[in-house]
């Protein structure tokens, strides 16, 4: 709803007898992007990650005979290219000065920081919701999610190959993928889940498999095992579109990225033609991803 604030945009804060004006002063969730994206100090226009690719397996050396002499190459590049994010709103000297109720005024400051701050969070949570479209790819050139991310020795996956809801024995499955990660010149490396991650709608079903002493929704009278398989964890995420996907985080180094530019910050001035009074809030960030080993999952059945 663009345009300026003026009097007639609250006529009721123009006559004595208002109770409460409600609607604006709500909780907002803690910061959620952070427990998934890594944030990181911006210093240029866009910032670069590129993988370097490690050596193979040694081979046999048979006496007098050379040492076979391996080489290393570059791998995809991911570009982080910081955008501006920026809201604002105009309020005219005569609704400030007719305005009977202070506080409408200065809530208006806190509404503008909560919608920044719902902003942030959307933006990062987009990421994860286009996770299995390749239209967004990564450095790689294919989604966040995939059972075919291209590397030297062949394509890798990071995703189910056939997508299923959460359970415990998906998620056994996805530990044991996880498990068995390589780099991209096949090599086994020690990637270890931290945390589940998911929309609110599967909270209930999360908690019970990852903190059931036993084993879940079975007469099974065994250890829970999974449980202990997440050291961070349930994380509930509020922004993400898709009530069926489930997600894990991963200990890799180089993983969900968040680069920023420029902190979030608010600014004030007067027009001194209309004096109208003017306030605005920017922010300069890129979310995505550098290494996909950092995130499993699957978006449900």
């Amino acid at each position: 709803m663009a345009g300026v604030i003026t009097t007639g945009n609250h006529p009721k804060a123009l006559w004595p007898g208002m109770l409460e004006f409600w609607g604006r002063e709500y909780q907002k969730h803690p910061d959620e992007w952070s427990q998934i994206f890594n944030k990181v100090k911006g210093t240029k226009n866009y910032e670069e990650d590129t993988e370097v690719t490690g050596f193979g397996l040694a081979t046999v050396k048979t006496e007098g005979s050379a040492i076979v002499f391996d080489s290393e190459s570059q791998g995809p590049t991911k570009r982080y290219t910081p955008k501006v994010y920026g809201l604002g709103y105009i309020v005219t000297r005569e609704e400030l000065e007719d305005n009977l109720y202070e506080i409408v005024s200065k809530r208006r400051i806190s509404a503008l920081a909560f919608s920044m701050h719902q902003t942030i969070e959307t933006v990062h949570a987009l990421i994860i919701d286009r996770s299995t479209d390749d239209n967004f790819p990564g450095g790689d050139g294919v989604g966040l999610l995939s059972t075919a991310h291209p590397t030297l020795t062949g394509n890798q996956s990071n995703e189910l190959a056939t997508p299923a809801d959460l359970s415990e024995a998906a998620l056994e499955d996805i530990c044991i993928q996880v498990m068995q990660a390589q780099n991209s010149r096949g090599h086994q490396i020690s990637l270890q889940t931290q945390c589940l991650i998911t929309p609110p709608q599967l909270y209930f079903d999360a908690s019970r498999i990852l903190e059931s002493e036993l084993q879940n929704d079975t007469a099974n009278n065994a250890k829970n095992i999974v449980g202990g398989m997440f050291p961070k964890g349930l994380k509930v995420n509020h922004y993400f579109d898709d009530a069926d996907a489930w997600y894990v985080l991963t200990n890799a180094p180089a993983g969900m990225k968040s680069i920023w530019r420029r902190e979030l910050d608010l600014a004030q001035d007067n027009d001194f033609d209309t004096e109208n009074a003017k306030a605005k809030s920017t922010v300069r960030f890129e979310a995505g991803w550098t290494d996909w080993r950092a995130w499993y999952g699957s978006i449900g059945a």
